[in-house]
């Protein structure tokens, strides 16, 4: 059986990944069907590329080889496929997307295949995780980012403004009553979200100005947002969450913010794509169709 572009994409972040988990997770596949594919593939070649532990996945020295020469043989395939693109109406071409897993399931998951509609030449690939965007393991044509870009490296454009905010359940204040302060939330019933290598527990506050946080505690903690934001409307304790994925429940009266006095810094979405000279047309009007309507779809004006 011949090689295969997939295939080559698929090593490219298998190569770029800590562990075959990891892996998974960028590709929004199983660990078996991972570990299957990758055995394929090293069948196919007749060599091992990677050894396989518990804790990290380390390459050989053929698989370091194959690894080095990916993203220069796919950015070749991807310049051709910008010149036959550019000089034709129709856009063509492969996009690989990146979101958060709450973020890209919600909002970007749907935009996407509104555009694949819109240009069936198009194959559009979206990797959702849970784990922390690792710029310098790129794999991505598009990321979609929610806070400050973690490298200076990427060329970046600003989709929708956004904030964390804090909020609660009425039938959580009715029983523990609302903070006055910052310094209260380190008395209350804190669900907090690990959402990425940082202290997660020390929520922020204020503006570059004048920042202050606080260190938060409570019996319940989670990676996912959708089980954060749950266990916070059925009552259990005060969230730091996204302005975008609590103004539903707070319009409804689900949740109810706390502390609105008290400004919070900024968590904007982005959209992140590699600096390097050449933007594909396809990769910037994808760009410009999130940016058109992913403020719409998040009850903010453009």
């Amino acid at each position: 059986m011949k090689m295969t572009i997939d295939d080559l994409r698929f090593f490219q972040v298998v190569a770029a990944s800590e562990t075959l988990t990891a892996a998974a997770h960028r590709l929004g596949c199983s660990l078996p069907v991972i570990s299957k594919r990758l055995k394929a593939l090293e069948e196919r070649l007749d060599v091992r590329l990677a050894q396989r532990g518990t804790r990290r996945l380390v390459l050989t020295s053929e698989g370091a080889l194959y690894a080095s020469r990916l993203d220069s043989i796919l950015d070749q395939l991807r310049e051709l496929e910008d010149l036959v693109t550019d000089g034709s109406r129709e856009l063509r071409g492969s996009l690989v997307v990146q979101a958060t897993l709450g973020l890209g399931r919600a909002h970007v998951a749907p935009l996407l295949a509104e555009f694949a509609g819109a240009h069936p030449e198009v194959q559009v690939q979206l990797n959702t995780s849970a784990l922390p965007l690792r710029p310098q393991q790129r794999g991505f044509d598009v990321a979609v980012h929610v806070g400050s870009p973690p490298d200076s490296s990427l060329r970046m454009r600003r989709l929708v403004e956004n904030r964390r905010v804090p909020c609660a359940a009425p039938s959580y204040l009715d029983r523990r009553g609302a903070p006055a302060r910052v310094e209260d939330l380190a008395r209350h019933d804190c669900i907090v979200l690990r959402e990425n290598e940082s202290d997660y527990a020390l929520w922020r506050f204020g503006d570059a100005g004048d920042p202050c946080h606080v260190r938060v505690r409570g019996s319940l903690s989670s990676n996912d947002g959708d089980v954060v934001t749950n266990w916070a409307l059925e009552g259990r304790g005060v969230i730091m969450r996204s302005e975008w994925h609590v103004r539903p429940h707070i319009e409804r009266g689900e949740l109810v913010r706390v502390l609105p006095h008290v400004p919070t810094p900024a968590a904007d979405i982005y959209a992140l794509l590699e600096d390097d000279g050449h933007v594909p047309r396809r990769v910037t009007e994808l760009i410009e169709h999130l940016a058109a309507r992913l403020p719409g779809r998040l009850g903010r004006s453009r």
